[in-house]
């Protein structure tokens, strides 16, 4: 006998502001999730995982904005005879999510065990005497470093990785029979990634539970799930075990999600995208090993443009007011030089040092010791002015770049704004051209003058930030995770274009990513960064192929493979 569904979902289609002739967000998604499975739903942002996760868990607003029609059943009860206050009951305990960002999900003014404390108690799982004991032992169960100290710390005391951990906690708290994690990895350390993989496996063999896993990258999701749904613009276009997907998939988008991401082996000259694939491009042209020596003879044949000397920066912590203070070293003795044209690769985890590292380069923080030597001078004894002038040519392309851009500024005032402080231009008229020279070269049309940033999806954002960034046609570009928290065709979109503008314009690029494969396609040499330290250094295909280092061959032991 076919054993019965946990969750099953029938027909289901959302569309939003109440108007039925509007396009869903999903459309007839149709799907079983069974006792102690791992599902998988994987797709792009847009393609409606995260709206199918929250109407399973209930949490979109069923009003007059949201239209939905179909059927969702959990053990055989119709979500349609359910009430709100009736699901509460269920939520959190019987169905658990895990949200994308830790950061938005958890409230940054509770420590982190009285927020599972609360869940514990709300669902009258536990009671006070022993909940303290259960507390940490959930916290132990995640793996949290030190959980009784953990236990009494805010959100923002923890890393990214450790965040997502107490989420997790939360999630597991009830013993749910069902726990979707929606992005639960998303911009996380390649090696923190594993372990959150891990560790859900863990509990979900030790628990039985069902898992439903979203993501948007389909190499992960072989890593966790049995079974497959490949969503694209609201429908599932193909599903089965995650084993027949990746190994023979029938759909066009499945191929194109597989092809975007940057291969191990052969480098194409470019990545192909998702419109590549579905319009049947499908002619790949490849860098030889000869076309590369050849192109680092040229490179490496000339003088550094950046020439970075023992360089060290040593912050110091009070641990307490009676306490003396603690050095810590967050660059110790790091030495490299870059050459005009390349793209040197930096990679390290969170913590290694990369940011300390980009801010002594751009001046912004000074360095204890050692020299930066930028065209022959020491920017460690350039004058304000001189450090003014400076940031003309040494630019930075950041991760986030929602977070780096004016909300109160029109696309095209963001443009404008740096070449208006570095009297680029005579007048409006001629920086207005310019920038919209720069936004048909990072593939944006003249319509983005005039919108702001939330009106773009982050894929455009980025290529607002990198328009901002060469608005002031830099010699040496920093690019900061810049395309860490992106799909992975819309990451090949924008590794594409950096290639592109690097040609055209004669860049010269730190490339800066927890993603060794990433780096590894973008780069000619790498630097690994661990504790404040380079530990090894070469040309990339060299260190990816064959590492000499233990903390380099974790690193690439983490990346996820696929079957």
């Amino acid at each position: 006998m076919k054993a019965k569904p946990v969750i099953s979902v029938k027909n289901l289609t959302v569309s939003f502001n109440g108007n039925n002739n509007s396009r869903a967000a999903i459309q007839d998604v149709t799907f079983d999730v069974f006792k102690n499975e791992i599902i998988g739903i994987v797709g792009e942002s847009g393609s409606g995982k995260s709206i199918t996760a929250l109407s399973i868990i209930k949490l979109l607003e069923w009003n007059k904005k949201v239209h939905t029609s179909g059927l969702i059943f959990y053990r055989g009860l119709n979500y349609n005879n359910i009430t709100e206050k009736e699901f509460k009951s269920i939520r959190g305990r019987e169905i658990a999510m895990i949200f994308q960002e830790p950061m938005s999900a958890l409230n940054p003014s509770m420590r982190c065990g009285d927020q599972l404390k609360e869940i514990l108690l709300r669902h009258k799982i536990i009671n006070n005497k022993i909940i303290d004991d259960e507390v940490i032992r959930l916290f132990e169960s995640v793996k949290i470093p030190n959980p009784k100290q953990a236990v009494n710390k805010y959100p923002h005391e923890l890393s990214g990785g450790q965040q997502q951990r107490v989420m997790i906690a939360i999630a597991i708290a009830c013993k749910p029979k069902v726990l979707i994690a929606d992005e639960p990895t998303t911009a996380l350390d390649v090696t923190v990634q594993k372990d959150i993989i891990e560790l859900i496996k863990e509990v979900q063999k030790e628990t039985k539970m069902s898992v439903i896993f979203i993501s948007h990258d389909l190499a992960l999701i072989s890593e966790i799930a049995s079974r497959t749904l490949v969503m694209y613009k609201g429908e599932i276009v193909e599903s089965g075990t995650t084993k027949t997907i990746f190994k023979n998939p029938k759909h066009a988008y499945t191929k194109a999600l597989i092809a975007a991401r940057p291969k191990n082996s052969r480098r194409p000259k470019k990545l192909p995208t998702i419109d590549d694939i579905l319009n049947g491009k499908s002619k790949r042209d490849y860098i030889s090993v000869k076309q590369r020596e050849k192109a680092h003879k040229l490179i490496y044949g000339s003088k550094p443009i950046l020439e970075v000397i023992d360089l060290k920066k040593i912050y110091f912590n009070n641990l307490s007011f009676f306490q003396k203070k603690v050095a810590y070293k967050a660059i110790d003795g790091v030495s490299f030089r870059l050459y005009k044209g390349e793209t040197l690769g930096l990679v390290g985890e969170s913590g290694c040092g990369k940011t300390s590292l980009v801010n002594t380069i751009l001046q912004l923080t000074k360095p204890t010791s050692g020299k930066i030597i930028y065209k022959g001078k020491d920017l460690n004894k350039l004058t304000k002015k001189e450090i003014r002038l400076l940031r003309k040519e040494i630019q930075i392309i950041f991760q986030d770049p929602l977070a780096s851009l004016n909300p109160r500024l029109t696309i095209g005032e963001a443009i404008i704004e740096p070449m208006k402080v570095h009297n680029l231009y005579i007048n409006y008229e001629l920086r207005k051209k310019k920038t919209l020279e720069l936004l048909n070269k990072v593939g944006l049309d003249e319509s983005a003058f005039g919108r702001y940033p939330h009106e773009f999806s982050g894929g455009q954002r980025q290529r607002v930030g990198i328009a901002r960034t060469i608005a002031l046609e830099p010699k040496l570009i920093l690019c900061d995770e810049s395309v860490s928290a992106l799909d992975v065709s819309v990451q090949a979109q924008v590794l594409n274009l950096l290639n592109s503008l690097k040609k055209d314009f004669g860049f010269t690029y730190i490339f800066i990513s927890h993603d060794l494969a990433v780096v590894k396609y973008m780069s000619d040499n790498l630097l690994i960064m661990e504790k404040g330290k380079i530990v090894e250094k070469g040309e990339a295909d060299k260190i990816y192929n064959n590492p000499s280092n233990a903390y380099t061959k974790r690193l690439i032991n983490s990346i996820p493979k696929g079957l």
